[in-house]
């Protein structure tokens, strides 16, 4: 392929039509239209829920107006720092790292203790999506969910680790590598972990009263790897599959 790019950059071919750019953007069309969104996703796995007075956490939200404000939630607690929303109207402006720390430290009076859902979307390395399902699993309800929002990235350009790194076929569209934190909690962690292929990968974590089984089947979290075995690594689905999974 890159021998390719090459005759075609030399033959005086364009950035904006090289071959990798026109799929890029083919991907991004398709990936647009996928159904549901996330706060479709959400909504319904809150609507399982046993209680009456549903308890929902949002980790970055950047503008309310794109999920937030459209979830339907008894209570619903929000936590932003504010870097990419300059108003930042949350009900915490905090990192993750610092929301959670102080949570479990009960310095937040009238915050909930626990909640049904979890949604992060904070910043999408693998290092920080990993922390935050770790410290998101000690408050998480016993028969509540976590959800993972860019889990499945449509090629490496959308995986790149720096999200200003923008000049490439993915152009601003970015889902760092959420994959890895995904897919290493699915191998480490006491979960079930399920993957819709909608909205660039909804992950979908529900505590496990037994170990993680699943197979490290790419021990260097190599893209191209992923890229080979994504249904594996992600347990990749479509909605009507999940809720028929957990409606059993």
């Amino acid at each position: 392929m890159y021998k390719k790019l090459r005759k075609y950059y030399a033959a005086g071919g364009s950035f904006l039509q090289n071959p990798r750019t026109i799929k890029s953007e083919k991907l991004i069309a398709l990936e647009i239209q996928k159904r549901p969104l996330r706060f479709n996703l959400i909504n319904w796995l809150l609507s399982k829920s046993t209680s009456e007075n549903t308890e929902y956490l949002e980790i970055g939200v950047r503008n309310p107006a794109d999920n937030f404000n459209k979830i339907n939630a008894f209570r619903k607690i929000s936590v932003d720092p504010g870097i990419e929303f300059e108003s930042n109207p949350v009900d915490f402006q905090l990192t993750s790292d610092e929301f959670f720390k102080r949570h479990l430290n009960n310095e937040f009076e009238g915050c909930p203790a626990t909640f049904d859902v979890i949604f992060i979307d904070g910043l999408h390395t693998a290092e920080q999506v990993y922390k935050d399902i770790k410290s998101a699993l000690c408050i998480i309800k016993k028969d509540g969910y976590i959800v993972l929002h860019d889990c499945n990235p449509p090629n490496e350009f959308f995986a790149r680790e720096d999200y200003y790194f923008d000049l490439t076929p993915a152009k601003k569209y970015w889902n760092g590598t959420t994959w890895k934190a995904f897919y290493r909690a699915r191998i480490e962690l006491p979960i079930k972990g399920y993957c819709i292929d909608s909205d660039w990968g909804l992950g979908v974590i529900k505590k496990s009263e037994s170990k993680a089984s699943s197979k490290n089947l790419n021990p260097f979290y190599e893209y191209s790897v992923f890229n080979e075995n994504r249904e594996e690594h992600l347990n990749l689905m479509d909605f009507d599959q999940l809720k028929s999974i957990l409606s059993e």
